[in-house]
């Protein structure tokens, strides 16, 4: 198994990171200025629009038999995955390096870096018409679910990427330490069955798992592979397109989530790296000790000396008068011993 150095990625990160996209809300106009640049080494094109008649854009690149494709936002307010792919557009672009050489000498990837423009201006988990893109893969009601079919068809790739943000909630199951990333072999149906399909998806994982532990380790989980009839990485595992879900969580002190796009990247890039060395896609074993994701954080606790009236808050981020807002909600309180807050304040007394 080749696995990428981590000295070598967070050089390339440092040296390449696309550093005018900043932030959670992440818009098509904070892109729409990018895509010249990368049009001397990738096609780029407009293959849609969204139901607001937004451009939905896509960039190619490579020429080798492996097809690899890629997407992000298809939830508007998960943007993290957006960043490291123009992260990793900018080192296709301008590094040297062999290692991209290769990649490209052996795949061809499609990368729609924003499929729901709409629900990414508003700052929403669903699109323009209040459908979520990630339950839409049956009925594809929404013009950003055909449109995601028809390139999935006319390309035929042998695996693709689903990129998305997680909650802060979410923890590594028996350690303390936040779900920074996780991933997660899509089921192809209710009995979670080990196809072929999935052990090709769980034989990459485990590249990228290895990849991370030997930087973030014990801050790697592995997402709930509960069946879900309607979501797209399950019907596309299940039409055989090899599909590899990363989510992006939280790291300490990092709401903004540009420590996690870091770590989002190198999982990408160790990924693709990982498909276009590899012939027989069937070590999985390695995928079943990743630790599953647990949910034993809050934002912000309140802690009194009388545990029993201890109080939960979460942020609830929104766009007010076109500006990002974080706003704090109470989501729980009384009996929160077992869980823990990214923040704490202590009082002393009882709550009044």
């Amino acid at each position: 198994m080749n696995t990428l150095a981590i000295e070598f990625l967070e050089s390339i990160f440092e040296e390449q990171h696309e550093s005018s996209l900043h932030g959670k809300w992440i818009t098509f106009k904070d892109l729409e200025s990018l895509f010249s640049k990368y049009k001397s080494k990738f096609e780029v094109s407009q293959i849609g629009k969204s139901e607001e008649n937004r451009p939905i854009m896509q960039l190619k690149v490579g020429s080798g038999a492996k097809k690899i494709l890629l997407w992000s936002q298809m939830h508007g307010n998960e943007s993290t995955g957006t960043k490291a792919l123009f992260d990793l557009f900018n080192c296709v672009l301008n590094s040297s390096e062999m290692i991209f050489n290769h990649i490209l000498e052996e795949c061809t990837l499609v990368f729609i870096p924003m499929l729901n423009p709409d629900g990414s201006q508003a700052y929403t988990r669903v699109n323009a018409n209040q459908i979520d893109l990630n339950r839409d893969a049956v009925g594809r009601v929404a013009k950003e679910s055909k449109l995601l079919r028809k390139i999935l068809e006319e390309f035929n790739p042998q695996f693709c990427f689903n990129l998305h943000d997680q909650r802060t909630i979410f923890n590594v199951e028996g350690t303390k330490n936040p779900a920074t990333i996780s991933f997660l072999a899509p089921s192809e149906e209710i009995t979670r069955a080990l196809t072929k399909g999935r052990i090709a998806t769980m034989d990459v994982i485990v590249g990228m798992n290895k990849m991370l532990q030997n930087s973030i380790p014990n801050f790697v989980g592995r997402y709930t592979d509960e069946f879900y009839p309607t979501a797209t990485g399950d019907n596309f595992q299940k039409l055989g397109y090899n599909t590899i879900l990363i989510e992006s969580g939280h790291y300490p002190n990092d709401y903004e989530r540009e420590v996690t796009r870091k770590y989002t990247f190198f999982s990408i890039l160790q990924g693709i790296y990982h498909i276009a060395t590899t012939k027989s896609f069937v070590n999985y074993d390695a995928y079943f000790t990743i630790p599953n994701n647990d949910k034993i954080f809050y934002d912000v606790i309140h802690r009194y000396s009388d545990s029993k009236n201890d109080v939960a808050y979460q942020y609830e981020d929104k766009i007010i008068e076109g500006k990002f807002v974080s706003k704090l909600n109470k989501v729980d309180e009384n009996r929160l011993k077992s869980k823990i807050g990214h923040s704490e304040i202590v009082f002393e007394g009882k709550i009044v």
